[in-house]
């Protein structure tokens, strides 16, 4: 959507299955589907109590969440909805979402890197009770669902489950701070 006028910025960013295309979601919820991901409907237009800030992508590409900061989710094509921590108490906001290999769970993550497990997806610890030198701003999982990483804002990398850790720039001047991450 770049150089295209938006009514909110874009926050997340999910791959189909084969890499052939993406979705974008935008704060006010608006979902933008390109190369052979589908449109399968969107938060956008629809009042939202808080904004979007994360998305994930079903296994087989055929449906999406789309996450709040307070942590309400929203499920569209064949993503099912497992729960959320919308309308509960947060210590601090959501500000991602993983989903599980077989697409019937998924994580949510907020600032402080408290994981909440919806679904099948399994709680493997996290930083939500320890001191963080920069807030958590994204999460992403193994691809066997078997674990996950934490990114804070200074690159550093948390991992858990059977998440390898192979580095990090925690500790690395950087001129902008990380806003996401991704597995391979």
């Amino acid at each position: 959507m770049g150089g295209k006028p938006l009514n909110r910025p874009i926050v997340g960013l999910a791959a189909t299955p084969d890499g052939r295309g993406y979705w974008e979601v935008a704060s006010d919820g608006g979902l933008f589907a390109f190369g052979d991901a589908q449109f399968y409907g969107s938060m956008g237009g629809r009042p939202l109590n808080e904004p979007i800030v994360g998305l994930a992508a079903t296994p087989d590409g055929r449906g999406y969440w789309e996450v709040a900061s307070d942590g309400g989710l929203f499920a569209f094509g064949d993503a099912q909805f497992f729960g959320s921590m919308g309308g509960q108490p947060l210590n601090e906001p959501i500000v991602g979402l993983g989903a599980t290999l077989d697409g019937r769970g998924y994580w949510e993550v907020a600032s402080d890197g408290g994981i909440f497990s919806f679904g099948d997806a399994q709680f493997y610890g996290s930083t939500g009770a320890a001191p963080l030198n920069r807030p958590i701003v994204g999460l992403a999982s193994t691809p066997d669902s078997g674990g996950y990483w934490e990114v804070a804002s200074d690159g550093g990398i948390f991992s858990f489950g059977d998440a390898n850790f192979f580095g990090s720039t925690g500790a690395t001047p950087l001129n902008n701070p990380i806003v996401g991450m991704a597995d391979t």
